[in-house]
């Protein structure tokens, strides 16, 4: 994650990504790029093709927010990318702080305690009956029910040790069994960690989990380097169990207080398939669980 010119490299893929019919611009004869050239961009943001240059090449660090949101505009930024390019911009702002911060040491290491109060292991206990999981900003699993270990197929990780959800993805082949749209998944993975990069430039744990999975995954080096974005808080995701078979089950984001960019995720049963499938999965890993804890079929 080279933070030099990040910026500039968003910008330019997202003006890849509007076509000058969705612009509202006329074509005439053959062009030699798809999107938009940088004085198409330019002109409809009211902005001069030098300075919108300088932004592409990286020598403009300080845009306005009333630029930004003209650019966001111009170039269809959703929300999510709305705000990875404010993250963006504000990590080259002097005398602001905020998200964009370098992590604290405790947050970039992993084998660190103190990463879950125990108010929150009581509440993934009680919600028992449901998957729920706290994850960390590089996709680490902080803390996890046993019904959450049995769905994604992880045995409690060994002492100063954390499951990566990203590692798992990309570099588990179970979990193409696990995600029968495991292209969906894949994607939601990258654009997670690019959100989350953009707004911890310092994070020491996530750069080096990006660093792992460039070399040790084409697919991720493809997704990555097609600079996508999101953060999807709630959605709808597809499993294939090797115990239980197939259901869907939706999900719910929510943000913990306390300003690490943590958060509890929280599945649950949309319909009568995935409510049996989640009794018998609970019930499975209740009775394949030695003393000691709860037992998986696969790992990451």
């Amino acid at each position: 994650m080279n933070p030099a010119n990040e910026l500039g490299s968003f910008l330019t893929s997202r003006r890849a990504r509007v076509t000058p019919a969705a612009a509202g611009i006329p074509v005439a004869g053959r062009r030699r790029v798809a999107g938009l050239r940088r004085e198409e961009v330019a002109e409809l943001a009211g902005v001069s093709v030098v300075y919108y240059t300088r932004l592409e090449q990286g020598r403009a660090h300080h845009p306005s927010d009333s630029v930004l949101d003209s650019l966001a505009r111009v170039l269809r930024l959703d929300a999510a990318e709305r705000a990875h390019v404010n993250d963006l911009v504000h990590r080259h702002r002097p005398g602001i702080r905020g998200a964009a911060d370098p992590a604290p040491a405790d947050a970039a290491d992993p084998a660190l305690g103190g990463y879950v109060r125990d108010g929150l292991r009581r509440l993934l206990a009680a919600v028992g009956a449901v998957p729920a999981y706290v994850l960390g900003p590089a996709m680490d699993v902080l803390d996890a029910n046993d019904l959450a270990r049995a769905l994604i197929g992880a045995p409690v990780p060994p002492a100063g040790g954390r499951l990566s959800l990203a590692r798992h993805v990309f570099l588990d082949a179970t979990a193409r069994e696990l995600y029968p749209r495991w292209e969906d998944v894949a994607r939601q993975t990258v654009g997670f960690l690019r959100f989350s990069a953009g707004r911890r430039p310092g994070d020491v744990r996530l750069a080096g989990i990006v660093a792992e999975l460039s070399c040790r995954s084409a697919e991720f080096r493809s997704l990555w380097a097609a600079q996508e974005v999101g953060k999807e808080p709630y959605g709808t995701k597809s499993f294939r169990h090797p115990v239980v078979g197939g259901f869907d089950l939706t999900y719910e984001t929510l943000a913990l207080p306390g300003g690490e960019d943590r958060s509890l995720v929280v599945f649950t049963a949309p319909d009568a398939r995935a409510d049996t499938a989640l009794r018998l999965l609970g019930s499975w890993a209740a009775s394949a669980a030695p003393a000691g804890g709860p037992t998986a079929s696969h790992s990451p």
